[in-house]
This record gives C-alpha cells, sequence and structure tokens, in this order.
C-alpha cells in the first residue's frame, strides 16, 4: 500500500533522504508524522486445497498534534482506521468491514514497548523478532494467525525513502516484510479453517500527500515459488501519464534486494471488473520476468464508508508465465478521486 490522502501540514515531519531504519523500533508508532499505517495480506489455503486471501490493515492519521501529553484520554490526537477482509477464493465470496475509533482508553494505538498494534480486537502482537500473531473477529468471520519472517525487513527506494513525486518531502518511509510463513486458524460463518500460506506486511509513514496531479496507483505485491519477491507500484497521473518515479524491489531468495525505475519494468492491464483492471501482464525484462496476473475472484473491491478511507480494489491474485506464484493487488482511484483536502 502506498500514498494517503491527507494534505501537508507543517507540524509534521517530512520523510527526507538518510533516514536511517532501526528494528524493531521502526516496525511500530512514529508520531511525528501524520500518516501511517501497517498492511498485512496473504494467501492461505487448507489441507485440502481450500485456498483464501485475507487483509487486515490499521492506519493512523494524526489530528491535532497540538495536544499537551496531558489532555484529557477522549481529546483527539490521531483517528486510528482498520479494514479487515476475507476473500473466500473458491466460495466465491468477499467479505469486508471496517472501523474507527480515537485513542481514547486503550481503544486504539500502537504500543512499542508491549509490540502490539490494534483497533479494538484486531490486533497484531509481535511475540518476537520475527513472529506476530494477528487476531481479528468480524460478524462472519474471524482469523487467529501466526507469521514467521523468513527475511529480513526490505527497505523501499534509495537513502531510506521511497520518492513519490519530485520536491523536498514528496517521500515515504516505505518497509515491507516480504515472506511471512503463516499457519492459524480461519473461521468462517462459525465453521474453522486450519489453513497455511504466506503473508506480506507493509509499513509507511510520512507527511505529505499525493500530488495534485496525481489520480490513483496499482500495486503489486508477488512471492514467487522461486522464493524470490517483487514488489511494483505506479502512480497514475490525471493526464493519463505515469508518474516518473514510480517504482518496485526485486528481493531474490536469499533476501538480496534491488531497486527497479519505471523504465525497468512493464505492465500492462487487461480486462476489467467496473473500472478495476483484474487482469495485467507484468514483465521486467533484465530479470527475466513476464508473467500473468489474474484473479479467480473478481469482485474484492472495499467501500469506504467514513470519508476518512477511499473506496478502493485490493485483493487475492494467482501469478503464471515464466514464474509462478501468489500476491496481492491494490488498485485505487477508479472509484473516483482520492484526495479530501
Amino acid at each position: 500500500a502506498l500514498l494517503l490522502l491527507l494534505a501537508i501540514a507543517d507540524p509534521y515531519r517530512l520523510a527526507l533522504p538518510g533516514y536511517k531504519f532501526d528494528f524493531p523500533r521502526d516496525h511500530f508508532n512514529h508520531p511525528e508524522f501524520q500518516t501511517e499505517w501497517w498492511y498485512y495480506t496473504g494467501n492461505l489455503r487448507t489441507p485440502e486445497g481450500r485456498k483464501f486471501g485475507f487483509e487486515l490493515t490499521f492506519f493512523r492519521y494524526a489530528v491535532d498534534p497540538s495536544l499537551p501529553k496531558n489532555a484529557n484520554v477522549w481529546d483527539v490526537r490521531d483517528v486510528w482506521m482498520a479494514h479487515l477482509a476475507l476473500s473466500d477464493i473458491d466460495g466465491g465470496r468477499f467479505l469486508n468491514t471496517e472501523r474507527m475509533n480515537r485513542t481514547g482508553p486503550g481503544l486504539a494505538g500502537v504500543d512499542a514497548a508491549k509490540r502490539r498494534i490494534w483497533n479494538g480486537n484486531w490486533s497484531a502482537q509481535w511475540t518476537s523478532p520475527d513472529d506476530q500473531q494477528l487476531r481479528a473477529v468480524a460478524d462472519q468471520f474471524a482469523f487467529d494467525l501466526n507469521l514467521h519472517s523468513a527475511k529480513p525487513p526490505v527497505v523501499h527506494g534509495a537513502n531510506g525513502v521511497s520518492q513519490k513525486a519530485e520536491g523536498k518531502g514528496r517521500a515515504s518511509h516505505y518497509v515491507s516484510l516480504t515472506r511471512l510463513q503463516t499457519k492459524g486458524t480461519i473461521t468462517l460463518e462459525g465453521k474453522p479453517y486450519q489453513v497455511e500460506g504466506t503473508a506480506w506486511m507493509d509499513h509507511e509513514f510520512f507527511s505529505h500527500s499525493m500530488e495534485a496531479n496525481q489520480s490513483g496507483w496499482d500495486w503489486f505485491s508477488l512471492q514467487f515459488d522461486d522464493g524470490a519477491e517483487l514488489m511494483l507500484y505506479r502512480l497514475r497521473r490525471k493526464d493519463g501519464t505515469i508518474e516518473p518515479l514510480s517504482s518496485g524491489t526485486y528481493v531474490d531468495p536469499a533476501g538480496r534486494t534491488r531497486t527497479l525505475k519505471l523504465a525497468d519494468f512493464e505492465l500492462k492491464p487487461g480486462e476489467k471488473w467496473k473500472n478495476y483492471p483484474v487482469e495485467w501482464t507484468l514483465r521486467v525484462p533484465s530479470l527475466r520476468i513476464d508473467v500473468q496476473v489474474r484473479t479467480r475472484l473478481k469482485n474484492q473491491e472495499l467501500a469506504g464508508k467514513y470519508g476518512a478511507l477511499p473506496t478502493y480494489w485490493e485483493g487475492a491474485i494467482e501469478v503464471s508465465g515464466s514464474h509462478r506464484g501468489v500476491g496481492y493487488l491494490e488498485m485505487t482511484g477508479y472509484a473516483g478521486a482520492l484526495r479530501m483536502d
């Protein structure tokens, strides 16, 4: 996941070159930046082969940085939002819900000391530097998943920043855990399913919105069967062109990374569902990657109901061609304007 949609605000820190990541500390909260999110997505299957996709995302939007540390517990310093989704691939169903909370008396937040990110009873709990537990409960489904990172964190971009447009601070600090070995339980309408597979975590923090001439983005996280991963995104402009600073990262099976510029890859959209291209041809000639990205469940659209999150498509995908594998695809800006400032 990439940018969000709030205007830059003077009290907040900009994402600038030279940022030095420090893990595990940087897996947690950065209140000096205006916007922050943690994105968990994954492809899971039962022993019988039934396939599921899942998404659990936590968002922090700073509202009033001027509040003193001893402010009333109900004063709104940050707004915390979250999305939860289950893609029942073989059942042909997409179930999703969202919630919004203030920090309040522990309603939502991030606690680096306790190594926990939560919004109500949806949570990510770090149990060791390489292990996490995801728990979430909705009306029709729930999951309890254990994630183990098979590779070290991947920092995207150059010199600590993922640049999104020309200019100072028009960037984010962006880190991913690209291969999370996942096991646990999905409960769907009261029936438990033992599942395993792979997940991916994105964490970004920044203080700058999309540019006025940008309309949305297409983001891909692919996990190949050979043990490599690929993240690509392209930012679309309102005039139909692509932002030249769109980029990506290739992670080889040993965890070594290679930054990809826009000229290094090709993305060609295919069949559409509504306005969303749900089939793509993706090529990285220098890496001999030439794949087709498709989904078996075309309706994986999340419609934001609180006004702070846009309507967007995010769902489980399958990869075929020169490389086989699974992944997630996110597409924004196809269901209306993104900016809200």
